[in-house]
């Protein structure tokens, strides 16, 4: 019979979301408490086998009392096994909230560097992993690993850089052919990786599970696995977090304030959004401040960034005796015998592109 899985790391928890206001900050370090429920809800609502937690559970080794209380509350509740390893950020030690937590039955934690192993007898089936006890970890705790071939699933669970060659935890794609592992739950990418296969081992990163930043764009979540008997794992993405950020980019040529509310999405209260905004104004620098006040109420949270460029006149050169000059007059002649109005806008594209070609400047594709 195949296993189910519940795969997710990088929650960060307590992260400071220093970019955002006192109040807001606080908001969202209580709403990451609150992701920890829904992964609870997922598990037993879909009768999880075990639930690996690939690192970086927190942000850090200090821990407000209610998202340890929460925590131990939510994993209490996954109606199953769960597994975490300890990685860069909340890496295992005597003082470590590892220790320091009063952890139900049901959780285990790898607290060593080297490799333990977890048998879970009815389900034929043995868990692998290893801990950070330090900040940074430069060696591979697969090198030299083999699962031994009994017949059972192997599963591991590491938090890990794949082909990296820093200080976290590198681990080459060879060493994860060689493992013999059925899966690799793996944590440290914040971005999710889909499935992907280095000889017989199915691995994979789920992506934070909520964005703290600009550079954590769209839904984050978990993965929800199912692994069969010969190996063939199978996914699915579980979206998790409240908010998403989101960067949109919006082209004000002519009305700004027009083209901003036509650009808004409808779906977009609960996210984090900032808002590019691009094209010709007739001004050196907008104003944001109006511009802001009639979007900011879509939104959890918004910022807008002028990346607009001042509109010039694109016939002011055709009189120069130049290879410009000759360039205008030559389009200005095909646009008054043009024969309709999208032709001519199709005309006077031309004349930015090429006066960007003319002038070695970089015409955006608007």
């Amino acid at each position: 019979m195949p296993i189910h899985l519940l795969h997710a790391a990088d929650f960060h928890l307590d992260a400071p979301f220093a970019s955002l206001s006192a109040d807001r900050s606080a908001q969202r370090r209580s709403e990451q408490r609150e992701l920890l429920g829904r992964l609870a809800d997922v598990a037993r609502s879909r009768g999880a086998d075990a639930v690996l937690l690939s690192g970086d559970l927190f942000d850090s080794g200090e821990l407000y009392a209610e998202t340890g209380q929460a925590l131990v509350r939510a994993l209490g509740q996954t109606g199953c096994p769960v597994f975490i390893t300890p990685g860069n950020h909340d890496f295992y030690s005597a003082h470590s909230p590892y220790a320091r937590l009063a952890w139900p039955d049901n959780v285990h934690t790898f607290t060593t560097a080297a490799l333990e192993a977890v048998k879970l007898e009815g389900l034929g089936c043995t868990i692998w992993g290893a801990a950070f006890t330090a900040p940074g970890r430069e060696d591979s705790p697969l090198e030299g690993f083999r699962a031994p071939e009994d017949g059972g699933m192997h599963i591991g669970v590491l938090h890990g850089d794949v082909e990296g060659r820093g200080r976290y935890s590198p681990l080459s794609t060879q060493q994860i052919a060689d493992s013999g592992l059925t899966y690799l739950a793996l944590g440290h990418i914040h971005a999710r990786s889909g499935l992907q296969r280095a000889g017989g081992t199915t691995w994979a990163y789920p992506g934070c599970a909520e964005g703290r930043g600009f550079d954590e764009l769209g839904d984050k979540g978990c993965l929800w696995l199912t692994v069969h008997e010969d190996g063939a794992v199978e996914e699915a993405f579980i979206p998790l977090a409240r908010r998403r950020y989101r960067i949109l980019e919006v082209d004000v040529t002519g009305d700004p304030a027009s083209a901003l509310l036509a650009a808004l999405p409808e779906d977009g209260g609960e996210d984090i959004v900032r808002i590019l905004l691009t094209g010709e104004s007739g001004v050196e620098g907008l104003d944001l401040a109006p511009l802001e006040a009639l979007a900011a109420h879509r939104f959890y949270s918004l910022t807008l960034r002028d990346e607009t460029r001042v509109r010039h006149d694109l016939w002011e050169r055709a009189g120069e005796d130049t290879l410009t000059g000759l360039f205008l007059r030559r389009m200005q002649d095909r646009l008054a015998a043009a024969g309709d109005e999208e032709e001519r806008a199709d005309l006077e594209r031309a004349v930015r592109f090429g006066l960007s070609a003319l002038e070695y400047r970089e015409e955006p594709m608007v």
